[in-house]
């Protein structure tokens, strides 16, 4: 088995408390802005990487409000699940209704799901748009997972030590992943080119999630310890009650 996959090297995160969640949404979207700001005024352009689920719309409608060039933002996804492109349940519909909108309408948007595509050739396509980004987003689910890297899943071990920065991922029996085993998902090797990477959470069971994470190393057990290990910027962890 890969190393990365038994003894990751924990780079202690840095926690930011926000006493609520406006103005946790608020903090998160203005740092969001402030690092594609950064990239777009010394490069030819900026990538935003977002997760689906319920925690992060808040974040994405006040980001909406930030003036940035969008047109010169690129918008992806770290992960999807493998349903038709258009699919309500997808989180390519949560980013179009909640952050292509207002003043990011702009945005260029690059979602995984294609028409006509299987999910392999879905996963060399999202390897070959797969650029380094200016900060990913990224959410924790009440069993530890992040992206679509679910615990104990038959996928896990392969994508924590994968070298591509997508591949698809078999969740079956993960209770986490609910209806939707097949995903597409980023790995650690993709999420180690962002610039800055921001964990999303909220409420006392997360964060006492984090705090059982943080104190162990088994990323097999809880697969958010990989974020623990990626070089360069350490992450940031916004937490509200």
């Amino acid at each position: 088995m890969d190393d990365k996959t038994q003894a990751p090297v924990v780079q202690a995160p840095e926690w930011i408390i926000h006493p609520d969640a406006s103005r946790w949404a608020s903090a998160i979207a203005s740092a969001s802005a402030d690092a594609l700001r950064s990239d777009l005024a010394f490069g030819d352009g900026a990538r935003l990487l977002v997760s689906g689920g319920t925690t992060p719309a808040p974040v994405y409608r006040a980001l909406t409000l930030h003036g940035l060039d969008w047109g010169r933002v690129r918008v992806a996804l770290v992960d999807e699940r493998w349903l038709p492109p258009g699919d309500t349940d997808s989180n390519a519909e949560l980013v179009r209704e909640t952050l292509l909108d207002g003043l990011a309408a702009a945005a260029r948007f690059e979602p995984l799901l294609m028409p006509d595509r299987s999910l392999d050739e879905t996963v060399r396509a999202a390897n070959r748009m797969a650029r380094p980004a200016s900060v990913a987003l990224l959410g924790m689910g009440p069993d530890g997972h992040t992206a679509s890297l679910f615990p104990q899943a038959p996928s896990l071990a392969q994508a924590l030590g994968a070298n591509e920065d997508y591949i698809s991922f078999d969740a079956k029996g993960c209770a986490g992943a609910g209806a939707w085993p097949l995903r597409i998902s980023i790995t650690p090797a993709g999420l180690a080119k962002a610039r800055h990477r921001l964990l999303l959470v909220r409420g006392e069971p997360k964060r006492r999630l984090l705090e059982r994470a943080i104190a162990g190393s088994d990323a097999l057990e809880l697969p958010v310890r990989a974020l623990f290990a990626l070089p360069g910027q350490p992450l940031q962890i916004h937490w509200c009650p």
